[in-house]
């Protein structure tokens, strides 16, 4: 596989070109896919139920970091867990906590 280094001239691109999808591993490599066409795809019920339980728990993550002094203890639990506040908003709704409510 041929490698490329552009740094001299494009230090970082990351996004959607036509068809073409470029974007960064999690060790910082670009990689370089095919967009996939989803558009024959027939969703299950399970899967449909499981991107509306989705829809809501990112829902509950934009209202929770909204809030101040719930966003500082998301903040808190994400340094102690190594993860982004957000992740750990999202995973708090699946696990059935809610800090929102409770504050």
């Amino acid at each position: 596989m041929p490698k490329a280094r552009l740094r001299p001239l494009l230090e970082q691109i990351h996004g959607t070109m036509y068809d073409v999808v470029f974007k960064l591993s999690p060790k910082g490599n670009m990689i370089i896919t095919k967009r996939p066409d989803m558009s024959k795809v027939k969703w299950s019920k399970a899967q449909k139920a499981q991107r509306q339980r989705f829809k809501q728990a990112v829902a509950y993550a934009r209202a929770a970091l909204a809030e101040p002094k719930v966003r500082a203890r998301y903040e808190k639990m994400a340094a102690k867990q190594q993860k982004r506040a957000w992740d750990v908003a999202v995973s708090d709704y699946f696990k059935g906590n809610d800090l929102v409510s409770k504050k």
